[in-house]
């Protein structure tokens, strides 16, 4: 992940609410979250050498901002999301124009099949996993796995505060995964200890968890990640990452964070 594409909270608020982390009368300030935003992409830039690609934001979409959710690319293929909530629906219109814009191969799902990109699809270097049931339905892994021409194993995400994939398992470069065991029903949590060996697996506290620990950028030896996770910063420090901390609280209030404001374009 050297590339990625981010979208500025121009529009940014909660309009709507779709996961248990948003509330409309509690609400996100947008100043704050500008600053937020901002201080987030100058660490990818700056730090963690990151080329980052800009797409425009729309008015009347706040949550286009969370560009993982756009679809899963590899190579010059992209498989679009279509999502579960029509709130966010307008958005697959924006990002399909820009990856044709630029060349892409886009795929679309058949209709009626909810698939949330790389917000529900993540992978190490050997094991691809789809997180399903929330907003991804398990059967568009099929069509995914089709047309990127990759196994995808299937987990079952059973805590509503951990909707996405990406909000409780954060591969890392290493082969190495950050994850949240308590999102997982048993026989997720089986395939993920049967794939990636105890020495590699970062487990997070509760606490931690809902800082949202394992919603993470890793570039890299570096790792992006919410501040208040002092106990998987140091699980990270041993495994020779380096941690970086920003404060993402305004986005969270939307049930995202630095993984979800950005999308793997490589």
């Amino acid at each position: 992940m050297s590339r990625l594409l981010v979208c500025s909270p121009d529009h940014y608020q909660i309009a709507y609410e779709i996961n248990p982390w948003m509330s409309v009368k509690r609400g996100a300030d947008p100043t704050v979250a500008r600053v937020q935003w901002t201080a987030l992409v100058a660490m990818l830039e700056k730090n963690c050498g990151a080329t980052l690609e800009r797409i425009e934001p729309v008015a009347g979409l706040p949550d286009m901002v969370f560009t993982a959710n756009a679809g899963v690319v590899a190579g010059r293929t992209v498989v679009l999301s279509q999502f579960r909530y029509k709130e966010r629906r307008p958005e697959e219109t924006q990002f399909e124009r820009w990856f044709e814009s630029r060349g892409y191969q886009v795929k679309r799902l058949p209709p009626g099949l909810y698939f949330e990109g790389a917000g529900d699809m993540l992978g190490t270097r050997d094991t691809w996993f789809g997180g399903y049931l929330q907003r991804s339905d398990i059967h568009a892994f099929r069509y995914v796995g089709e047309f990127l021409g990759r196994e995808i194993l299937p987990l079952e995400l059973v805590d509503p505060r951990f909707y996405h994939l990406d909000t409780c398992f954060c591969p890392l470069s290493g082969g190495e995964v950050i994850w949240f065991p308590g999102a997982f029903d048993r026989y997720g949590q089986a395939a993920i200890m049967d794939r990636i060996p105890a020495a590699k697996r970062i487990a997070v506290s509760e606490e931690e968890a809902v800082r949202f620990a394992c919603n993470a950028v890793c570039i890299g030896k570096h790792v992006v990640i919410p501040e208040g996770s002092p106990v998987t910063m140091g699980r990270l420090e041993q495994l020779g990452y380096a941690p970086h901390t920003v404060g993402l609280s305004e986005f969270i209030k939307s049930g995202g964070a630095a993984k979800c404001l950005t999308l793997a374009l490589d």
